[in-house]
């Protein structure tokens, strides 16, 4: 719904007033021109009103609230006017109802258009004889109302030609240039929190709904500096966005299922092509466009399956104040969403799309209707609908602000409607972001570093970006035994495991790197529900969930990033019946034993009680055999040792010289365990963190240790954690086992204690 009412401000000069006004009423004529009498006749749904509507309703307003009251010696066009095109106003009397304005085949379009004809001259009338600032706000008023009748307009014509099996074009019919670009990954700018202040601060137009301007407490918060795309879109499609009801709050999802929505609105698939249609007639999807005409409610599912949410209305106008209004407008005559341009700082935050909000449309602190008729628009409807802001391409460039309140249904998906995301801040991120890893990281090295008589650092670190490729090198290495013969458990015992998985599970699969041998017990399971890969390498996640997604499309692909070895909660999306934890690798080994009892009683506490876990295990074996898999000869293991100190000087202002240091690999009989050392190779002092750290010469950085395990030896682990070892498979020789647990009936006690 848009808005008609207005507050007090300075009044336009006569002569841009009348100008304002015939620029907004020949607009509407062009806007017509090439409309037959059946286009702007015809109703296509009762939320939509035909295009002759909307040219006498507009016309309707000017003479009812402002020719009739304030001009002197005018006459009616028709009184049966007031009865047709009154839109919502009880206090004018009664009116035709807006699902049956499609069946008003009189008066014809010409009529309508020499109405307007009529109106245009007591109009022209009235501002050179009346010099009243309400008269002349009145008028201003009608103009801006008109504007939003133009938006109507066009979005009611686009609905109506999409019903046509011709699929007509309103312009011209040629498609657009879609050009290929690489793709750019969303940025999200973080945004300061604080006692601000919203609403319009009384300069120029507004609608009342916009005021007062109030104080509002924002807590920080990080934007997306472009709005969501098509290729995006069709990311959560292939997902199963529009088929997991998780994803969805209730009202949504009985939409979904209602409506058999699949897709955005005029979405069509020609030969694996999306097509749209649009204002110019059916047309290939712009894949780095904006998406458009989607509901609340799945903006609201999309920015959970992102792990994302949409921002606040108060967050969006504080971001939006000090942009100028540039954007792509009506006026552009392209009447499309395009992509973003280049650029840092927020763009797309004007034009476009409407932006939906998270904020329900209500009325702002010390708000007011205005009096008489034109009050009865805004207040009356500050229920059950939802604000979006910003504008779109079927807007006209001289009616937006940074704190105008659009606001429509949870449901209404014709309107030119997209989405933008936000976070909260601070958010859990990566080991490669700012926030609360980054301290943790800062506070790891410090700590291990300033150890003594051994300098440490833990494992975790060694896998940001590069240290995930490198790793993912070193088990493809003759060297590297555990991931080959671990491959070969999953793969032959493959029906087995996924028996004892069960049917509909959802894996949790943690520390997930590149997943191959996901792949092997996701194709084995019967009816797996949900994949949720977790991971602390954001980017390398992103990239192995759209792989997996590519590998099995009917599977929801999940992805979370998240450090393992600390507390963290599970999104709320993920169903809790028949959750199975996968833990291949024998990452299991790189933990001491206290870190290994808290890690598998987080796990029980993740899957619930009853749960699953298949996870893989190093056996002890000789030596010979063990040390080669951590000190390959092609050196990728050392490197990716290395690794960690290029990390340290990255992102934690470290002066490391990493070629004055060594990768060694050792064996430690008492705790059954491969280490790997960063050996200093001469007597030298470096800063991390602000800190500095001595080293003499053959001093090592402790970076891992990979224990080796008796079958024996797990199994009181296990027991130890609150789980009971069902299933033991491992390979002919026995270098390998993987492990089948069932979570003890007395989990729940073992956790707390």
């Amino acid at each position: 719904m848009l808005k008609e009412s207005s507050q007090s401000y300075a009044v336009p000069e006569p002569d841009a007033l009348t100008q304002f006004f015939r620029i907004v009423r020949h607009v509407s004529s062009i806007l017509a021109a090439d409309l037959s009498e059946a286009d702007a006749t015809v109703q296509s749904m009762p939320d939509a009103s035909p295009a002759k509507w909307h040219l006498a309703h507009t016309s309707w307003f000017f003479e009812t609230l402002i020719l009739v009251p304030h001009l002197p010696g005018y006459r009616r066009f028709d009184d049966h006017y007031d009865f047709l095109f009154n839109s919502y106003y009880e206090s004018l009397g009664n009116r035709h109802p807006r699902p049956r304005r499609g069946l008003l085949t009189r008066p014809s379009l010409d009529t309508v258009l020499f109405y307007r004809q009529h109106i245009d001259a007591g109009i022209e009338r009235l501002l050179q004889r009346v010099s009243e600032p309400e008269v002349r706000r009145l008028v201003e008023l009608g103009c801006h109302h008109e504007q939003q009748h133009q938006e109507l307009l066009l979005t009611d014509i686009l609905h109506l030609f999409a019903q046509n099996p011709l699929q007509p074009a309103f312009r011209l019919p040629q498609p657009l240039p879609v050009r290929t670009r690489p793709y750019e990954a969303t940025r999200y700018l973080e945004l300061e929190g604080g006692v601000m202040e919203i609403g319009h601060d009384g300069g120029g137009f507004a609608f009342d709904c916009e005021g007062p301007r109030h104080r509002t407490l924002l807590e920080p918060y990080r934007l997306a500096d472009r709005l969501v795309t098509n290729r995006e879109w069709m990311e959560f499609m292939s997902d199963g966005g529009y088929r997991e009801p998780l994803l969805w709050l209730s009202e949504g999802w009985d939409a979904v299922r209602a409506n058999d929505w699949q897709a955005p609105l005029y979405w069509e698939r020609r030969d694996d092509v999306f097509w749209s249609m649009t204002l110019r007639g059916a047309q290939p999807l712009d894949l780095d466009a904006p998406v458009t005409h989607v509901s609340f409610f799945e903006a609201c599912a999309f920015a959970k399956w992102a792990g994302r949410r949409l921002p606040t209305e108060g967050e969006w106008e504080c971001a939006a104040a000090q942009l100028p209004r540039d954007g792509n407008f009506a006026d552009s005559g392209r009447l499309r969403p395009m992509p973003a341009p280049g650029g840092p700082g927020l763009r797309q935050m004007f034009g476009d799309v409407w932006e939906w909000t998270h904020s329900a449309y209500l009325p702002y602190p010390g708000f007011k209707a205005a009096r008489g008729a034109v009050g009865e628009y805004n207040g009356k409807f500050m229920s059950g609908q939802y604000v979006l802001r910003g504008g779109s391409c079927a807007t006209p460039a001289t009616h937006i602000r940074s704190s105008y309140r659009n606001f429509f249904p949870p449901a209404a998906r014709w309107q030119f409607s997209g989405v933008r995301l936000a976070e909260d801040v601070p958010v859990a991120r990566p080991a490669s972001a700012s926030g609360r890893l980054s301290d943790r990281f800062r506070s790891d090295a410090i700590e291990g570093l300033s150890q003594s008589p051994q300098k440490r650092l833990p494992a975790r670190w060694l896998y940001d970006d590069r240290g995930s490729e490198l790793f993912e090198e070193i088990t493809r290495l003759q060297e590297y035994y555990p991931t080959r013969t671990e491959t070969r458990i999953l793969h032959d015992n493959a029906r087995e495991i996924a028996a004892f998985c069960g049917d509909n599970v959802t894996i949790l699969e943690y520390g997930a790197g590149a997943s191959v041998k996901t792949e092997i017990l996701l194709g084995a399971l019967r009816n797996p529900r949900i994949y949720v890969p977790i991971d602390i390498s954001a980017d390398y996640l992103h990239h192995t969930a759209a792989r997996l997604r590519d590998r099995f499309p009917d599977l929801a692909t999940r992805p979370v990033g998240a450090d393992f070895c600390t507390d963290f909660a599970l999104p709320d999306w993920i169903p809790l019946p028949n959750r199975v934890a996968f833990f291949p690798g024998s990452t299991i080994g790189n933990l001491d034993a206290g870190e290994a009892v808290a890690f598998l009683r987080r796990m029980g506490s993740h899957v619930g009680e009853g749960g699953r876990a298949v996870i893989g295990a190093d056996l002890c074996k000789p030596i010979d055999v063990l040390l080669p898999a951590y000190d390959d000869a092609e050196g990728v293991t050392a490197e990716f040792n290395l690794n960690l100190l290029t990390r340290i000087n990255r992102e934690l202002s470290g002066s490391f010289r990493p070629e004055l240091f060594r990768h060694a690999a050792r064996w430690n009989a008492t705790e059954a365990a491969v280490e790997m050392h960063l050996v200093s190779q001469c007597a030298q002092s470096v800063r991390v963190a602000g800190r500095e750290f001595h080293f003499r010469s053959g001093e090592s950085i402790h970076t891992e240790s990979s224990r080796k395990f008796e079958v024996s030896s797990f199994e009181a682990l296990a027991r130890r954690s609150g789980w009971r070892v069902d299933r033991v498979w491992t390979d002919t020789a026995a270098q390998f086992a993987v492990f089948g647990l069932i979570q003890r009936s007395d989990a729940v006690d073992t956790i707390v204690q």
